[in-house]
C-alpha cells in the first residue's frame, strides 16, 4: 500500500501514520528524517544535502526528490510506504509521479484530512495549555501565531494538491476533526475499498 497523507498541520496525520505503520508494517517516510538519515549515511545525495545545509541554505526540490527516490528503493519499502509531509507542492507531486512511474509502481491512495481551521487552532492552544499544566515544554509549533502562519503556507503551497489528486481519482477524504479511533476506522475502511477496487480492476 503506497499512500500520501494530506492535510494542514495539526490535522492528526502523524498519529494516523504511526497507526498505519503498526497495522500494515509499512514505513512512514518523513522528509526531515530521510534528510538526516542520508546525511548520516554519507550517501552521494546526503553529501549534497549536507553541503547545502552547512551553508545555511534551504535544500532544493531536486535534492529532496533524490533523497525520496533513494529511500523508496530500500527493501522495507517493497510492500509500500506512507509519505507524510511530502509532496508539499505541485512540482514535488509531479516528481513523485515520475519517480514511481520509473519503477513501474503507483500510488494506491491520497488520504485528505478534512478539518475546521478555527477548531484546529483551538486544538493547538489546548495542546499548549495541557503541556504547560503537565510541566512539559511547549512545542514551538503550538504557538497560535506560528501555527496560523503555517496554515497560510499550507493553503498557499500544498492545498492545490487536493485538486491535483482528485483529478487523478486517487483522493479519499476522512474527517480529521473526529476522534482518533474514528479517524483510524475511516482510513481502514477506505483502504479496504481501494484494495477491493484494485482486485476488481484486475
Amino acid at each position: 500500500m503506497r499512500l500520501i497523507l494530506l492535510g494542514p498541520p495539526g490535522a492528526g496525520k502523524g498519529t494516523q501514520a504511526q497507526r498505519l505503520v503498526d497495522r500494515h508494517g509499512i514505513p512512514q517516510l518523513s522528509t526531515g528524517d530521510m534528510l538526516r538519515a542520508a546525511v548520516q549515511a554519507g550517501t552521494e545525495v546526503g553529501k549534497r544535502a549536507k553541503a547545502v545545509m552547512d551553508a545555511g541554505e534551504l535544500v532544493s526540490d531536486a535534492i529532496v526528490n533524490a533523497i525520496v527516490a533513494e529511500r523508496i528503493d530500500q527493501p522495507d519499502c517493497a510492500n509500500g510506504f506512507i509519505l507524510d509531509g511530502y509532496p508539499r507542492t505541485l512540482v514535488q507531486a509531479d516528481a513523485v509521479e515520475s519517480m514511481l512511474a520509473e519503477r513501474g509502481i503507483g500510488l494506491d491512495a491520497v488520504v485528505e484530512f478534512v478539518v475546521d481551521d478555527k477548531a484546529l487552532v483551538g486544538r493547538i492552544v489546548k495542546r499548549a495549555e495541557d503541556a504547560k499544566a503537565a510541566g512539559q515544554p511547549v512545542r514551538k509549533d503550538d504557538n497560535p501565531v506560528v501555527f496560523e502562519e503555517r496554515l497560510r503556507e499550507y493553503y498557499k503551497k500544498t492545498a492545490p494538491l487536493i485538486g491535483y489528486y482528485y483529478a487523478k481519482r486517487l483522493l479519499r477524504s476522512v474527517d480529521g476533526m473526529a476522534g482518533i479511533d474514528t479517524v483510524t476506522a475511516e482510513i481502514e475502511a477506505l483502504l479496504a475499498a481501494v484494495t477491493r477496487e484494485t482486485v476488481t480492476a484486475k
